[in-house]
């Protein structure tokens, strides 16, 4: 006993401090503006602003970009349907375009 006062009640009653100081920080954090862990909406682009992704196609709609990319795919080639700011877009890897294109071609 410190002073007449049990000590255990003491430290008992200031353990929820810490607790309540973690819970305030995590507030904070997840919180803070332009420092979110959630992912951001995707934003369309040109087709140059894909990375190294490479346009094969340009399909009218996107029913006939899915067509041709589940061609693509059935034969082995990762392709990506996607849209860009000039309509949707079927791209695929460099090391891949010129397997793509042909494939395209033959198909048609």
């Amino acid at each position: 006993m410190l002073g007449g006062v049990d000590n255990k009640l003491f430290f008992m009653s200031l353990a929820g401090f810490p607790a309540v100081l973690f819970l305030i920080f995590m507030l904070k954090w997840t919180s803070a503006r332009g420092k979110s862990v959630v992912a951001s909406a995707p934003k369309q682009g040109r087709e140059d602003e894909y990375g190294t992704l490479v346009a094969v196609a340009s399909p009218l709609n996107h029913i006939e970009g899915e067509m041709l990319r589940q061609k693509l795919v059935a034969v082995g080639i990762r392709a990506t349907l996607t849209q860009t700011k000039d309509g949707p877009r079927l791209f695929v890897f460099p090391n891949e375009e010129s397997a793509a294109r042909a494939h395209l071609r033959s198909a048609n």
